[in-house]
């Protein structure tokens, strides 16, 4: 499965550099620098001839070496770390959306949860 993530629009100030940090986070996790391949985008098309755009999303694929609760442990650490508990969006393939905001230990089980769900 698919996953991007972004930082919410409200936060867009610093939502460049808290997702370089998440994704240096990621990459420490041998498993998920072998099996999910993270990588940094953007969520917007590119237009023609145009200089780059920001970096606005993380985009990683779920399986079997690094799955939903491999992921979920994973970005709640990250937030656990961070000044003022960043609010991160998750967007499922099917475009259902998972907003982070509250305690990291909470959210990582809702995470979890909302990303297992597809499977049923």
């Amino acid at each position: 499965m698919d996953v991007v993530i972004g930082v919410d629009q409200k936060e867009t100030a610093d939502s460049e550099r808290q997702l370089r940090s998440l994704y240096e986070w990621l990459l420490a996790d041998a498993a998920c620098r072998r099996h999910a391949c993270p990588a940094l985008g953007s969520g917007t098309a590119a237009v023609p001839g145009a200089q780059g755009g920001l970096i606005d999303v993380l985009s990683l694929v779920l399986g079997t070496g690094f799955n939903a609760a491999s992921l979920a442990v994973a970005v709640a650490a990250w937030r656990r770390s961070r000044p003022g508990t960043p609010t991160l969006v998750v967007e499922r393939p099917d475009g259902t959306r998972i907003v982070l905001t509250g305690a990291a230990g909470e959210e990582a089980g809702r995470l979890l949860a909302e990303l297992e769900r597809e499977r049923a």
